[in-house]
C-alpha cells in the first residue's frame, strides 16, 4: 500500500477531485496549507501599494491505495492540477506500513 500527497492550488480541488472519482476513487482527506516553493511567495498590489505574500495558499490530498492504480492516481493528480505555470504542486508516494479501520476492526487493503 502506498499513500499518495498532493499539493495542488486550491481552485483545482473540485477538478481533481471528479477526475480521481472517474478512476474509481471513493475517499481522500483534503486540507487547507500554506507553503512556497521556488517562488518565494508573490508580489502582490492592495490600493496602490506593493506587499508581498509569502505563504501561499494550497489544498493538500492524502489518498491511501494499493500499488497497483498508485501511477494512475498520480498521472489522473498530474493532468488535472496542471495549469502549466509555477506553484502547481507537487505529488509524493509514500509506502504505509499497515492501516486498521477503526469502526470494524479491518487491517491492510480491506480496510482502505
Amino acid at each position: 500500500m502506498k499513500m499518495v500527497v498532493a499539493i495542488i492550488k486550491p481552485f483545482k480541488l473540485e477538478e481533481v477531485r471528479e477526475a480521481l472519482a472517474a478512476i474509481g476513487i471513493s475517499g481522500m482527506t483534503v486540507c487547507e496549507a500554506k507553503g512556497f516553493g521556488r517562488q518565494k511567495g508573490q508580489t502582490e498590489i492592495y490600493r496602490g501599494a506593493e506587499y508581498a505574500v509569502n505563504m501561499l495558499p494550497k489544498v493538500r490530498l492524502e489518498i491511501v491505495a494499493g500499488d497497483e492504480i498508485v501511477p494512475k492516481i498520480v498521472e489522473t493528480i498530474r493532468d488535472a492540477a496542471n495549469t502549466e505555470s509555477i506553484g502547481d504542486g507537487k505529488i509524493f508516494v509514500l509506502e504505509v506500513g499497515g492501516v486498521t479501520r477503526i469502526r470494524t476492526g479491518e487491517t491492510g487493503e480491506l480496510a482502505i
